[in-house]
């Protein structure tokens, strides 16, 4: 049997938190300037504000929703308030950035207390120009009951980077 390589499934990001895809659009991530991988380690400092993020594409009439969550919100070990939404952003044409999209949900920076925390990032392609509505709080968000209520279908690319507080380096607790 072939051994799984694709660190969104390795991660357990998909079943966690999104379902397995076929991702059709890049999504670079920038902190402090250098494009970051996935499962890309960094400290609270590095997260304070939030990331440069491109998505991919050339039709600025395509729109896009962007999501990030923390899957492991408060603690890998017990994460019972998963997914903690961090931002939301909507309606981002293709080939620009959330700074072009519609800010539903302000960036909070990550603030992990205990254990290595994954901060996962999901964009799905709009049908169309749509309002979508702030939730009424962060803790408990659903990027599946999302994409389920304003028929955005299966992502189109995803991205997650593991946090740790600043002066631990925690470790993942499953």
């Amino acid at each position: 049997m072939p051994r799984e390589t694709n660190p969104l499934t390795v991660s357990r990001v998909i079943g966690d938190i999104i379902d397995s895809f076929t991702p059709t659009t890049e999504l670079r991530v920038y902190i402090d300037g250098a494009n970051i991988c996935n499962g890309y380690r960094l400290r609270q400092s590095q997260v304070a504000s939030r990331p440069r993020v491109d998505i991919g594409g050339q039709d600025f009439r395509i729109l896009h929703t962007l999501v990030l969550v923390d899957a492991d919100s408060p603690s890998p070990g017990n994460p019972y308030l998963r997914e903690y939404l961090h931002w939301l952003v909507t309606d981002i044409p293709g080939g620009t950035n959330p700074s072009f999209g519609n800010e539903v949900v302000p960036y909070e920076a990550p603030q992990p207390t205990m254990g290595i925390h994954r901060l996962v990032m999901v964009v799905f392609r709009q049908p169309r120009r749509q309002i979508l509505l702030a939730p009424e709080w962060r803790n408990n968000f659903s990027i599946r009951h999302l994409s389920q209520v304003y028929n955005l279908g299966a992502p189109v690319a995803a991205f997650f980077y593991h946090c740790h507080r600043e002066n631990g380096t925690g470790g993942r607790r499953g």
